[in-house]
């Protein structure tokens, strides 16, 4: 179809057949329906499909012509690869910029994700290939957003455009997080001896965002098994990111720290796990997202519960295991809390009305009486809790109900389709009942110490006084008072109690008690007192009751059923004085009427005998005061048993000093240590509070505290760390780019207690590996060499050439970088070409300053610039500038004399100006340039000289006053040019090529003549100026007749022949003859002269240099000189080759062959001149030649190459060349070099070839990047280190072929010291400690051992290569008994007797030095020693001894006594001591048994004095005499305090339990355990006795039931898999028939209600009927449908 694009629009006419409908929407609006979506842009991995519409208006249409999808969501196969870098190789076949890449993806980029940037592999070119990738390439790799027209859209995980759904942290797209669990940690190393590692988590299967770090010394490492059962291990040793198991592993190691990160999901069960590495403990922090690999999944609908006339059916839900695909049984999928079972749908079916019939209905199996079930529950239970809030519970159960109105329990989830009732529901929300206290009462003294009372109240919710509060919490209702006014009287012995009102309406209302739903004690009212006057008695009734609340009223119980203390039931009571008292009462008396009840004729009392000190000086302490008993029999205190006391003894103690303290400081515990061994400190914080009076404590801001403050931090009581290697810092990387190493030392030592630390011998730490002492490092790769970084940088297109003008011209042309000398008043215009850069951009310097345009410069926008009609003032140097870029154009004025404007005139002063010129030109630069030159890069050599401009102004003012110049002076020119101006005009205008304008030669041409003048001796350099010079002329003249001929000759064709001849020929021969006389006459003499005799100074020898390019002449015979490269040829006869030299006394010449001295025979002759002649070359005699020149005072030396047919040639020497202490070595390829760190060494090689052959240099035949000191010839490697070693190439190649020479560098380290040696440490941990051992050093160790033991000597060195080691005893080689182990580095000694004392010396040495280290052994015997005696063991009798003391001494000082082990130790014999009378003291016996097992006893032993005598009898003593010495000990105590108790049992409940068999239920009572006066205690009290039963079986006539079953009904089938019958199944009472709820029945298994019948194959020869209906199907004319024609088989045939 035709599509055409218009400014606002996009239109299509497409055919109509085509296009899909409109919609109502798009018909109302101006746009045409959407056409068909287009085919997918990609097959997988979600591609863009579009679809277009059309605008019907002449209008804009609202809104956007085309809309997309996305589509192909499928990933792709791993094979397809991915579809941007598809994108990029597409363009590998393409050539950019001439040339063929490999294209990469550029992915992620973050200003245009959507544009086609691609690398060259193994370059750093990067380039946009298309500014849009196609439709569906993912805009970055980590997301599923995809680019669509060059625009990155959003997509969501489902895949649709626009969509902003994401991902959980299951994996799962749009989920809740709800099929997975986080699962976080910490693990804590366990380390035991026997145990080298240990499991820190499981991670299973499918788990994501795995993250672990642990902190510690051990390492992680994994074990994976995949579902397949398959196990493998990875060690995680290094840093990286790795696959296992096809999961993408990040893992990084650090010194103290090691972190996994796995972003998952899990392609196998991974085990992570720790190995032990280090004495300290380390922690694994986990965290990670586990699947929830059990999960409920909804069934389809089970079949509908009838056939006809409206049924239902259910779904259920499956416990489902995702791993094996199974389904499994429910408690897996309970074992997830975030796991909900889905709720049972329930849906009507099968609702077309039955057949108007017998009711043929056919029932499901699982329901046969078509109910619908429902919830039913039991009644709610009594409430948890009386008040306060509490919960009652009740049973609810799924039921259905038959037609006959039985109910019997389903299964739940079929009444899932409504909503559960509640199971529990909270009850009595009311408050607790609260004690309520009044009002004091006033003091009941008016001076002194006496008591006050209040009423306390129990009030409940309502504020009614009621009973129920907890005795444990009630207020006290009496306290002390204390008036303030003295009394004048003797001090009252105990408080005064109140008058008898007050103390009893407060008694009364106390005891008020009112009946609760818990069982309490219920007191009546006392009777009245039984004397009417005098003390008396009364008594009451006291009762346990309970409040039934459902019936509000009050039940009566055993006493046993209350708990607590039972409340008297009798006291004693007081009717006034009888007739004779008197009236009034002391207050003990009135203490004794009220508070005690005893036998009358004996009351006790307590009786208080003092205070302590109180507890605290404020904030409120406590007095205690210690308990008597008072006997009123006699008036004096007897002290007696405290169980003869009634009334409950007071409380020992009294709050005291109840004001507030002032502030202090009050310090928090102390922090852990800050190191767990050596000096460390630890902390506490100190806060400023104040006690109050009540004894809580006010924080107040520091400055209320005035003392000073306690230490916030002290030192630890640390032991000595363990030893430990300290590591320096890493060195710096050993390369400046690419893979390289870095190293660090490490000190043995130990931290000790003080915070200070020892270096000890280093094979007293745990082995170090090597990894930690050396790693690789990694920097930016190394820049490709000769590669430009930026591609995309200006560039400046300039020429490097030298012009001279030789004639008037008005206007001339240049492009900037070259030199230019010209004649004045001409005008120039300089031009500056330039790429990717606007030439209005273009900036004109002159000297460094900006030009700008004037009259007589102009600076055009083109990029050039015009001068008009040069002045001296226009000398100079002109700058273009383009960005970044920048080049220069030199420009030179030229004289009337043809010289150079600025040198002095006259031809003296101009001689004598141009020798000092040279020589002082000459000697300031000649180093310099030499440096240039011949350490100089290729584009060096080609002429970016420091400073050349006064080279080139020297050698062009040569040029331009040398005699062979055509024409001697300017007149001639321009005579010259009248002559030419009188030839016809048209000729004229036609040709330009007549005596040329301008002379032009390059300026490599000029640079190489500046290489040869400085290649030759100071005393030849005049004569070579001249020869060069006029050998430049020559050749600019040349090439500009050449050139100029080659145009003549086309004008010839053009012009008649009797045209004007030209004077061009004459021109040249004269020159050139003049050129020929110059050279072989006026130079030659000149040298001839100079060796002839002119007196002059003594000389080093000097050859005489000429370099030229190398040369191929087909002449049978080739003469050349030194500086040249010879080409033999097929043709070649001979070969001369001069060698010139100056010197004086004259030199003598000797010739060499690649660095060996030329055997001369008749082939190889030496002429008189010293020339060397070869005849008839062959290919052997292809090489180097160097001519040497030798006199007294030095020698010089020049090479020629001999190649042959132009291939490349080396200069080699096999020579090994050693260096230990130079700084630098020098050396020709071929030879092998070994030499020390950090030297420089430069490798020589020279090449000839013709053409000029290119050199390449290799290390390990690997080609070396541009980061090395290359240069044409010269390879230098500086500093030179250890990963330097290898063998180095040098390549030179032409087109005639290429050759290849190579050198070896063995980097040398003389031996030096190691801290330790890895092979002792080892030797030692395998053999014990009972072996000795030392290290050798360079200052001598010294070690004292024992006679007679072995040691091992370790002597550790390292360098390179590998040193030889060298035992010696005393300067000596060995003698002793020895064995060398470990490659000679370590000695082992077997019998250290056989060496007397002397030092063992090892010497190790290499190539590149020597290193002695040494060891002095001191053997000393270890002796034991009795010389001291340790304490006589008594002090006095008939036992004391004293035994020597045993000590190990070494050479007199006392060491360890294991180091004696092995002596046999002395006899000890033990000596007499403090044989004497002791002085008299105390014996005792064993104490008796206690009289009683509980309830407190007394048990008893017997106290004696007696004397112990020198002869060790006993003697008894007084008492006294004893008692002088020391207390008499106690002979009577307490014992078995502790209450006795008992288990009591209340009476067994009813019997109406669950039913547990025939008539058979359980009853219950309670147990508990209480003492023997009725108090209840915890149940631990009596857990030594054994506990009655709680639970028992009875009888109960409620569980006389069974189930009681029908008859089957008919099988519904009479063969195949459909067959079913049914049954009623009811719970009935025994003697009743009756049903009853069917959990009485429990206790046995109900039978089933349905099964399957006749399941037999019908046979399909004999045509049946398989179920009893089939006269119904016939009647409703069934008979067609398949279904009932082959269940029915039998009936249907017969119609």
């Amino acid at each position: 179809h035709q599509c055409c694009f218009s400014t606002n629009k996009f239109v299509c006419a497409q055919p109509r057949s085509s296009r899909t409908a409109r919609s109502e929407e798009d018909r109302d609006s101006l746009w045409d329906a959407w056409g068909s979506w287009s085919e997918c842009s990609r097959t997988c991995g979600g591609g863009a499909s579009y679809s277009l519409r059309r605008c019907l208006s002449s209008k804009t249409c609202e809104g956007r012509n085309i809309r997309y999808r996305t589509c192909s969501n499928v990933d792709c196969p791993p094979e397809a690869g991915d579809f941007r870098a598809q994108q990029c190789s597409a363009h590998n076949d393409v050539k950019y910029q001439g040339q063929f890449y490999e294209w990469l993806p550029i992915s992620n980029d973050p200003d245009n994700p959507c544009s086609l940037k691609c690398q060259a592999r193994g370059a750093a070119l990067v380039v946009e290939l298309a500014p849009k990738v196609l439709d569906g390439t993912r805009c970055y790799t980590e997301s599923l957003d995809m680019c669509i027209s060059g625009l990155c859209q959003i997509v969501g995980c489902d895949r649709q455009l626009g969509s902003a759904v994401k991902e959980d942290n299951c994996g799962v797209c749009n989920g809740d997080g709800s099929t997975c669990r986080l699962v976080r940690g910490q693990y804590k190393s366990q380390l035991s001896a026997n145990k080298l590692d240990d499991t820190v988590v499981a991670v299973p299967y499918g788990s994501r965002q795995v993250r672990l770090v642990l902190k510690g010394p051990d390492h992680l490492y994994l074990e994976t098994k995949t579902l397949q059962g398959v196990k493998s291990e990875n060690s995680l040793s290094s840093t990286g990111s790795f696959l296992v198991e096809n999961s993408s592993i990040d893992f990084q190691k650090f010194p103290d720290k090691e972190i996994l990160r796995i972003s998952g999901p899990l392609n196998a069960d991974f085990t992570i796990k720790i190995r032990y590495a280090g004495a300290a403990d380390s922690s694994v922090q986990f965290i990670f997202y586990q699947p929830i690999i059990h999960r409920w999944r909804e069934t389809d609908f089970f079949p509908c519960s009838a056939s006809c006339g409206g049924g239902y059916q259910l779904t259920s839900a499956e416990c489902f295991d995702l791993r094996s695909n199974r389904v499994v049984a429910d408690q897996y999928c309970h074992y997830y809390p975030e796991n909900v079972k889905p709720k049972p749908k329930l849906q009507e079916c099968n609702l077309d009305p039955c057949p108007a019939s017998d009711g043929y209905k056919q029932i499901m199996p699982y329901d046969l009486y078509h109910p619908l079930p429902r919830w039913e529950s039991t009644p709610w239970t009594a409430c948890s809790s009386s008040c306060g809030g509490g919960i009652q519970s009740r049973s609810v159960s799924c039921v259905e109900e038959d037609i006959q109105g039985h109910i019997s329990p389903v299964e739940e989830w079929k009444c899932m389709y409504t909503p559960k009732m509640p199971v529990v529901q909270p009850c009595n929300i009311f408050d607790c009942p609260k004690w309520l206290a009044q009002e004091w009462s006033p003091c009941t003294v008016t001076c002194g110490q006496g008591l006050r009372y209040r009423v306390v109240l129990c009030i409940d919710h309502r504020g009614m006084h009621t009973g129920g509060c907890s005795p444990k919490t009630k207020p006290h209702i009496k306290e002390e008072c204390i008036v303030p006014t003295p009394c004048y009287k003797p001090k009252e012995k105990l408080p005064v109690e109140a008058k008898l009102p007050w103390y009893k309406q407060a008694q009364e209302l106390e005891e008020g008690a009112v009946v609760s739903e818990e069982p309490s004690f219920i007191p009546e009212a006392w009777s009245t007192c039984s004397v009417t006057c005098g003390v008396g008695s009364q008594v009451r009734l006291v009762k346990c009751q309970v409040l039934l609340s459902f019936s509000q009223s009050v039940a009566d119980l055993p006493i046993d059923e209350c708990e607590g203390p039972k409340p008297v039931s009798q006291r004693a009571c007081y009717s006034g004085p009888c007739s004779g008292d008197t009236a009034e009462h002391t207050p003990e008396e009135t203490e004794l009427l009220y508070g005690s009840l005893q036998e009358f004729d004996e009351l006790y009392d307590w009786e208080y005998e003092g205070f302590t000190e109180c507890s605290e000086s404020c904030g409120g302490g406590k007095y205690v005061f210690c308990s008597h008993l008072l006997s009123r029999e006699t008036n004096e205190t007897v002290i007696l048993a405290d169980e003869l006391c009634y009334k409950p003894k007071p409380s020992l103690v009294q709050a005291c000093n109840r004001f507030d303290c002032p502030p202090s400081w009050y310090p928090t515990e102390w922090q852990e240590c800050s190191q767990t061994c050596g000096s460390g400190f630890q902390k506490r914080d100190t806060l400023c509070k104040q006690r109050l009076a009540d004894g809580s404590l006010l924080e107040l801001p520091e400055t209320f505290c005035s003392m000073p403050r306690p230490v916030t931090q002290q030192v630890c009581k640390n032991e000595d760390c363990p030893n430990e290697w300290l590591l320096s810092d890493w060195t710096q990387c050993s390369v400046s780019c690419g893979e390289g190493t870095q190293s660090r030392n490490a000190i043995c030592r130990k931290v000790l207690k003080t915070g200070g630390f020892v270096i000890i011998n280093s094979s007293l730490c745990p082995p170090l590996p090597f990894s930690s002492l050396i790693r690789p490092c990694a920097l930016d790769t190394c820049a490709r060499h000769n590669r430009p970084a930026h591609k995309q940088s200006p560039h400046i297109m300039a020429v490097k050439k030298v012009y001279i003008q030789t004639r008037k011209q008005k206007k001339l042309h240049f492009i900037v970088g070259g030199y230019a000398y010209l004649l004045p008043k001409t005008s120039v215009i300089l031009r500056c070409p330039t790429r990717r850069f606007r030439k209005s951009m273009i900036t004109w310097e002159k000297d460094d300053k900006r030009l700008v345009s004037s009259a007589h410069i102009t600076i055009a926008p083109y990029g050039y610039m015009k001068i008009h009609r040069l002045k001296p003032s226009d000398t100079g140097t002109y700058t273009c500038t383009a960005g970044p870029a920048l080049e220069h154009f030199v420009i030179k004025l030229i004289g009337n004399k043809k010289i150079i404007a600025g040198q002095p005139t006259g031809i003296r002063e101009e001689e004598a100006m141009r020798k000092v010129s040279l020589n002082q030109a000459l000697r300031t630069e000649e180093k310099h340039i030499n440096g240039i030159l011949f350490n100089g890069s290729k584009a060096e050599k080609r002429g970016h000289l420091a400073d050349p401009s006064r080279w080139y102004d020297y050698i062009v003012s040569r040029v331009l006053q040398h005699r062979g110049w055509p024409g001697e002076n300017l007149e001639s020119w321009e005579a010259q040019e009248s002559t030419e101006r009188n030839t016809s005009s048209e000729e004229d205008q036609s040709r330009e090529y007549s005596l040329p304008f301008t002379m032009v030669t390059e300026q490599e041409r000029l640079d190489d003549i500046i290489r040869n003048l400085s290649q030759q001796p100071e005393e030849l350099k005049d004569v070579y100026t001249e020869q060069l010079v006029v050998q430049l002329a020559h050749e600019v003249f040349k090439s500009h007749w050449e050139h100029q001929e080659s145009d003549l000759k086309a004008s010839r064709q053009r012009v008649d022949s009797t045209s004007v001849e030209y004077p061009l020929h004459r021109h040249v021969s004269g020159l050139t003859s003049s050129l020929r006389t110059s050279s072989a006459e006026a130079f030659l003499p000149t040298s001839v002269d100079l060796a002839n005799g002119l007196r002059r100074p003594h000389q080093k020898p000097a050859i005489l240099r000429k370099i030229s390019a190398a040369q191929q002449l087909s002449a049978s015979e080739v003469v050349t000189h030194l500086g040249q490269t010879v080409v033999l040829a097929s043709g070649t006869l001979s070969v001369l080759l001069h060698c010139e030299a100056v010197g004086n006394p004259k030199p003598t010449i000797s010739w060499a062959k690649n660095g060996e001295e030329v055997k001369y025979n008749d082939r190889m002759l030496l002429q008189p001149d010293d020339s060397l002649q070869i005849l008839a070359p062959v290919e052997a005699d292809v090489g180097f030649y160097a001519c040497n020149a030798s006199n007294a005072l030095g020698s010089d030396s020049v090479s020629i190459a001999v190649t042959l047919a132009g291939k490349p040639l080396i200069k080699a020497s096999r020579a090994t060349v050693i260096n230990t202490e130079s700084p630098g070595v020098t050396v020709d390829i071929g030879s092998t070099v070994k030499t020390i760190q950090r030297t420089n060494v430069t490798i020589i090689c020279q090449v000839a070839g013709v053409p000029e052959a290119e050199v390449t240099w290799f290390k390990n035949k690997v080609k070396l990047s541009s980061a090395h000191h290359l240069h044409d010839g010269l390879l230098l490697i500086a500093n030179v280190s250890l990963s330097d070693q290898g063998l180095y190439s040098c390549k030179a190649a032409n087109l005639r072929g290429e050759v290849t020479e190579s050198s070896q560098l063995l980097v040398l380290e003389p031996p030096q010291p190691l801290p330790y040696l890895e092979e002792l440490t080892a030797m030692l941990s395998s053999s014990g400690t009972s072996t000795h051992s030392v290290l050798t050093s360079p200052s001598g160790t010294k070690m004292t051992i024992s006679p007679g033991s072995s040691v091992l000597i370790g002597c550790a060195v390292d360098g390179h290569p590998t040193p030889n080691i060298t035992w010696l005893y005393s300067g000596e080689p060995l003698s002793v008994r020895h064995h060398l182990l470990a490659a000679g580095r370590i000695l082992q000694i077997l019998n250290i007797s056989d060496a007397p004392d002397g030092e063992f010396s090892c010497l190790a040495q290499n190539e590149a030095g020597s290193l002695t280290q040494k060891t002095s052994l001191n053997i000393q015997e270890y002796q034991w020693s009795v010389d001291k005696l340790v304490a006589c063991s008594a002090s006095c009798g008939h036992k004391g001894v004293q035994l020597p003391q045993l000590r190990c001494l070494l050479d007199g000082a006392e060491v360890n006594i294991s180091h004696c082990k092995e002596k046999p130790k002395p006899a000890l014999q033990p000596i007499a001591c403090n044989r004497r009378d002791c002085p008299s003291r105390w014996m005792v016996t064993s104490w008796s048994p206690c009289t009683r097992s509980c309830g407190g006893g007394i048990q008893m032993r017997r106290v004696t004095c007696q004397r112990l005598t020198a002869k060790g009898s006993s003697v008894p003593m007084s008492n006294e005499a004893c008692a002088q010495v020391s207390k008499h000990p106690v002979d009577t105590q307490n014992c078995n305090r502790q209450p006795c108790v008992e288990w009591v049992a209340s009476s067994w409940s009813q019997c109406n339990g669950p039913c547990i068999g025939p008539r058979l239920a359980v009853q219950h009572r309670q147990v508990f355990c209480q003492t023997k006066d009725g108090t209840s205690v915890s149940s631990d009290q009596c857990s030594a006795l054994p506990r009655p039963l709680s639970t028992q079986n009875c009888w109960s006539d409620i569980c006389g039931v069974h189930w009681r079953v029908s008859l089957w009904t008919v099988c519904t089938a009479t063969c195949g898999n459909y067959g079913f019958q049914s049954r009623r199944v009811d719970c009935v009472h025994v003697r009743t028939n009756k049903p009853v709820l069917e959990h009485h029945c429990s206790w046995r298994p109900r039978p089933a209600n349905w099964q399957r019948c006749n399941i037999t194959p019908c046979e399909n020869a004999e045509c049946r009927d398989t179920t009893r209906y089939c006269e119904k199907v016939k009647q409703l004319k069934l008979c067609q449908l398949t279904q009932f024609k082959s269940r029915c088989c039998g009936t249907c045939g017969k119609s």
